[in-house]
């Protein structure tokens, strides 16, 4: 028993170790721009991931190359006429947001604080939980078509149950990491939290991703992780006064976010998005963080919920 809870942490720590030479070496031709493996060989020496300052074998860079490909989408292309100069291909598209952009940088700060230790203690950053004990391991089912047999617990029930999924997709949301999977029983997307996975194995049993799912399309409409196909997609009307109206404007909520009304002491901003429970939250905590400066225009029976929930507040507040 103890070997094989042996191998399965060395495997974990093999894949993680994988996944950030992946990162590195990305993020080493990005920055650079063109870079020959002479000195990508040169910066992998001096990298703080290479502790023993071994070299970069040929082979294993082209075998690095691939599996970027695969996992990321990035390709790494190659100018033989001018004295193989390795390149990212379409780089412009890395500034552009998205799983690249975040990669590169949460990479890059990653990188910067290991090799100035001095200030280790000066960056604080928010705690994802379980964020990388199982991460790794879904990303590397994704890429390599395989199901995961998960033991999982959701906060609705008293004990775990384990079964087999597809990994469609991972998205990270409000310091959680969540997974879209498949059931292979009953083929119903499903998403989960990976905070609340017990165990996970990745399954000999393949899986292909459809052709029609597109994880940016799926969450399209929605305000974070909750996808109801019940509650359709309705344009929302926002009126926030005062300061609230700037932080709102620089971090908008959705990527449908329009500011098309601007006064003196108050913006409207305009989404078109599925109004769940974990959107309304959001516009209650905004209200909280206004004195009450958030006022729902339209949808008339979301304007209704918002008043009732604040009634309710009012109410219990004033017993107490």
């Amino acid at each position: 028993m103890r070997n094989n809870l042996n191998t399965r942490t060395s495997s974990k720590g093999n894949a993680a170790m994988l996944f950030n030479r992946y990162v590195w070496l990305v993020d080493t031709i990005y920055r650079a721009g063109r870079i020959t493996f002479e000195e990508i060989n040169e910066r992998w020496r001096r990298s703080s991931l290479n502790e023993t300052g071994e070299e970069f074998p040929l082979k294993t860079f082209h075998n690095h190359k691939n599996a970027i490909q695969q996992m990321f989408d990035i390709n790494i292309e190659c100018n033989r006429k001018g004295g193989y100069i390795y390149y990212i291909e379409h780089a412009e598209d890395m500034e552009q947001g998205g799983v690249r952009t975040w990669l590169l940088n949460t990479f890059a700060v990653n990188r910067l604080i290991n090799e100035s230790h001095h200030l280790k203690r000066r960056i604080l950053f928010e705690e994802i939980p379980s964020g990388q004990r199982f991460l790794t391991q879904i990303i590397e089912a994704m890429r390599d078509g395989r199901t995961i047999e998960m033991t999982y617990q959701s906060f609705w029930n008293d004990t775990s149950h384990t079964f087999e999924v597809a990994p469609y997709c991972v998205k990270v949301f409000r310091q959680r990491w969540y997974v879209v999977a498949c059931g292979t029983n009953d083929d119903r997307l499903r998403i989960y939290a990976l905070d609340r996975i017990r165990d996970l194995r990745m399954s000999e049993h393949l899986f292909v991703l459809p052709d029609d799912f597109d994880p940016q399309a799926y969450f399209a409409d929605s305000f974070g992780v909750v996808v109801d196909g019940n509650c359709k997609p309705e344009q929302i009307r926002v009126r926030v006064a005062g300061i609230q109206r700037h932080y709102i404007r620089t971090l908008p909520l959705h990527s449908t976010q329009k500011e098309t009304e601007i006064s003196e002491d108050s913006s409207v901003f305009e989404y078109r998005l599925r109004p769940t429970f974990d959107f309304l939250q959001e516009l209650l905590t905004h209200a909280a963080n206004t004195d009450g400066q958030i006022e729902v225009l339209e949808p008339q029976w979301l304007r209704a919920q918002m008043k009732h929930v604040g009634y309710n507040l009012y109410t219990h507040n004033s017993n107490d």
